[in-house]
């Protein structure tokens, strides 16, 4: 071989290896881009005392409308609101919805505001704040531990009329009442309350807006643009404008009911509400042990453009809009088994989306096997920036409980979608979700903003599931205990502890009941820890219950140790001897007759 052909070989190796390195590195960013993300948290309010995901499904499987009269505690004018005839100016033809009747009750210092500046501030800023903590609890994640982490945050805000109630402004509220109203602050104050340092974005496509939040949420997770990802959306009406502005437009349900697909549709009805999820890379999710809930395979947005008008839904968009998730998700339609629709129950809006659906998802589907399609907003109202990621978290819980729940006020189909050998089917009833073949069950979840912008995300159940379902035997990962458990409670105040203990009580006698060593280590490691503390002990899981009972009562029996960092139950020095084994016990008896001792947990 002569010498320029050595070379050659030489150079083609070289440049076969590039070539290869190349085309891994565009295969990792291709999976990055494709990576399905993972629902490692949730939390919620919504209308009918919502106040958890497991609420809003005990809510939708009883079949509740939680549909109610205007609240009267906001100042509105209810006698003078309302008028029967839908021509009358400044009034609404409407007088119920879905509202949040808890939503003045708010706990300033444990976010740190003072009385004055809660006040000025908007109740949905309020609302996320409440609902974020609760979702990075649930996710087994303090919420203090994400500090200067590049944790985003992506909100769904599409009013800011708090403000705008105070025709006079109170002096106390200068300086508070414009960051208290701005909907640019909803998701900064969320970053700067838990010192995240990730994207901090507002989304306001109006009632698309918390789906629109949860792409790019995602979409900035497969970007390396976060590690962890807040999103979703609120609403809470502070005045009663959107019903008199859609009275105008003959809009609204009378008596304030989404009747979606339903040949009795009449028109929305508003609802409040607010939802967030805790979103990570499934990747990262595995390896760092957190539970995953279900995985978002896919999602999409658009923009209807020119359409019949400025507010009309336009039906090819929202085709295109569903085959982009489809691809994204690298599914076929007949692989996706239900869809939480848009479903406002308008006479307009639900035949355009019924035909989109059929279009997409019902062409070419196995005979009894149809897509079946529902809408929560039969349950709650139309809770408007809140609306997607209640879809979200509905068909989330109906994945890991099994049942396909049933669309209220839709007796009767809708006259005006063609429903025989549609391929898709309305759920007027209640019905199990089978996994199909075996495979993962399927939901997707449609937004259609006023705006004219589109979203729509395709959700997996989780395959692993990192819970344990039952109470485990023992063994090196639940060792048993002879000398019994400790569950550790703490908060800010004594009646917080207390509130604590009843939470914890109501949740553990409501559903089965972990393992006490699963609930003693998710206590310890997966809190944050506040000054008053209180530990219940026992050694299982009816005595722990016991004690954790007595002391939500106030009345700490036998198995509950109380006290308070940094000054013990006297208000004295508390010490930590850790000692030099037996030593221990002689150096710290006299104390521990006289105070309290607090190890570290």
């Amino acid at each position: 071989m002569t010498t320029n052909e050595e070379k050659l070989r030489d150079y083609l190796k070289r440049v076969t290896a590039d070539l290869t390195k190349a085309r891994r590195r565009l295969q990792d960013v291709e999976s990055s881009r494709t990576e399905p993300i993972a629902i490692v948290g949730m939390a919620c309010r919504y209308p009918g005392g919502v106040a958890s995901p497991e609420d809003l499904w005990r809510l939708i499987a009883a079949e509740t409308d939680a549909i109610t009269p205007f609240p009267d505690d906001r100042g509105w004018d209810l006698e003078e609101l309302y008028d029967a005839d839908p021509e009358r100016a400044g009034h609404s033809y409407a007088r119920h919805g879905g509202f949040l009747h808890e939503a003045a009750d708010f706990d300033p210092e444990f976010f740190g505001l003072s009385p004055r500046e809660a006040l000025a501030t908007d109740p949905q800023q309020r609302l996320l704040l409440e609902t974020a903590y609760e979702t990075f609890e649930r996710a087994g994640i303090a919420a203090d531990s994400l500090r200067d982490s590049r944790t985003g945050v992506f909100a769904g805000v599409m009013y800011n009329d708090y403000a705008s109630r105070m025709h006079t402004m109170p002096e106390s509220f200068e300086g508070y009442l414009g960051s208290g109203s701005a909907g640019s602050v909803a998701s900064g104050r969320l970053s700067y309350t838990f010192g995240l340092e990730g994207p901090a974005v507002s989304v306001d496509t109006a009632c698309s807006s918390s789906l629109v939040a949860v792409h790019l949420a995602a979409q900035a997770l497969r970007n390396g643009e976060c590690s962890l990802a807040l999103a979703g959306g609120v609403t809470l009406m502070a005045t009663p404008n959107t019903f008199i502005e859609f009275s105008r437009q003959r809009g609204l349900s009378e008596d304030g009911r989404c009747k979606a697909f339903s040949a009795d549709a009449d028109g929305t009805g508003w609802g409040e509400g607010a939802g967030l999820l805790l979103l990570e890379t499934l990747s990262d999710a595995r390896r760092n042990g957190h539970p995953v809930l279900a995985v978002l395979r896919g999602s999409a947005v658009n923009q209807d453009g020119t359409s019949s008008q400025l507010t009309a839904p336009n039906g090819p968009s929202q085709e295109r809009v569903i085959r982009q998730a489809l691809a994204g998700a690298k599914l076929s339609a007949d692989e996706v088994d239900a869809v939480e629709a848009h479903g406002t129950g308008t006479t307009l809006g639900d035949p355009i989306e019924a035909r989109a659906l059929i279009a997409t998802y019902g062409k070419g589907r196995t005979d009894g096997e149809p897509l079946w399609l529902g809408s929560l907003k039969s349950n709650i109202g139309h809770t408007q920036a809140a609306a997607g990621v209640g879809g979200v978290i509905k068909m989330v819980m109906a994945m890991r409980h099994g049942i396909l729940p049933r669309t209220l006020h839709a007796d009767e189909r809708s006259p005006h979608i063609e429903w025989d050998r549609s391929g898709v089917e309305l759920l007027r009833t209640a019905r199990p979700w089978p996994q199909a073949d075996g495979r993962p069950r399927r939901a997707a979840v449609s937004s259609f903003g006023i705006s004219g912008t589109n979203a729509h995300v395709i959700l997996e159940e989780a395959t692993e599931e990192l819970e344990p379902t039952e109470e485990p035997e023992p063994t090196s990962e639940h060792p048993a205990a002879p000398g019994g458990y400790a569950w550790p409670l703490s908060g800010r105040s004594p009646e917080a502890v207390r509130d604590q203990a009843r939470r914890l009580h109501a949740h553990l006698t409501a559903e089965p009941a972990p393992h006490p060593a699963e609930v003693a280590r998710t206590l310890t490691r997966h809190r944050e820890v506040f000054a008053h503390r209180a530990v219940a002990i026992g050694s299982d899981t009816d005595e722990l219950l016991a004690a954790v009972a007595s002391l939500a009562g106030g009345v700490s029996l036998g198995g509950v140790v109380e006290g308070v960092v940094g000054g013990g139950l006297g208000g004295g020095p508390v010490f930590v001897f850790p000692g030099q084994g037996s030593q221990w016990v002689g150096m710290g008896a006299e104390l521990l007759d006289e105070s309290v001792v607090f190890a570290e947990w």
